[in-house]
């Protein structure tokens, strides 16, 4: 009997140290930003030749393979956030994605490839569509999460109205008004303040990605999430 309660015990103890800390969101000023003003790239920095703006929409594309992912990057740094924006995959299957909470890193990248490696980025990556789901960038690869209401409520070739808060150590990832995502980071010290990204991944065939909206909210109120599960619609 003595034994049999030991085992319950280090199972619970174990249980319980497996669960992520919860790390509350930060506390500061809320306002709300247009980080795109539909014309240029103006608060963006990234390579020129993979990046324009076409009909009010922001446009990532490549006709050579890209050896090593790249981003359009917010010139200014961001902690909790919330982020509304459409994006539409046009060509290829590869994913895109947004990334944050993390640093440009150029150096991470193999010797011959830094060349073209001045806007890499180590961090968090919100992934879609193809994979989606959570990453970390040039850390711990792929995040553990499900991915099965994310493809559910997706579109793969046409386009997706996205939402994402990032709060505390606590990522959501909405897709057509359904939470899809509800995850804490059971690592909170990788966390940083950083600027957000938009990803054109490394691939050898050609693919364009586009994104629109692009709305950002500082310290945002989540009121609209209390008590959402994974697979809930979000009004």
């Amino acid at each position: 009997m003595r034994r049999i309660l030991v085992v319950v015990l280090c199972f619970g103890s174990w249980a319980r140290a497996a669960d992520p800390p919860v790390v509350p969101p930060k506390a500061g000023k809320s306002e709300t930003i247009a980080l795109f003003n539909g014309k240029d790239t103006a608060g963006w920095e990234g390579y020129a030749d993979h990046w324009k703006v076409e009909n009010g929409e922001i446009v990532g594309k490549n006709t050579t393979p890209v050896a090593v992912s790249t981003y359009l990057l917010t010139k200014r740094n961001f902690t909790d956030f919330h982020l509304k924006f459409d994006a539409k995959l046009v060509e290829s299957e590869m994913h895109s994605g947004v990334a944050f909470w993390g640093a440009v890193t150029p150096n991470v990248v193999p010797e011959k490839d830094r060349g073209r490696s001045q806007y890499t980025y180590s961090g968090h990556l919100v992934m879609f569509p193809s994979g989606w789901g959570l990453y970390d960038l040039f850390g711990r690869n792929g995040l553990k999460c499900d991915t099965a209401p994310a493809k559910k409520a997706g579109k793969q070739h046409d386009w997706n109205a996205m939402e994402i808060y990032a709060q505390g150590n606590r990522i959501r990832h909405i897709v057509n008004g359904i939470l899809v995502v509800d995850w804490r980071d059971p690592e909170p010290q990788r966390i940083k303040v950083g600027p957000i990204g938009l990803q054109l991944h490394s691939n050898k065939v050609p693919q364009e990605v586009r994104f629109r909206g692009l709305t950002l909210t500082t310290f945002p109120d989540d009121k609209k999430l209390e008590g959402k599960k994974v697979g809930d619609r979000v009004e």
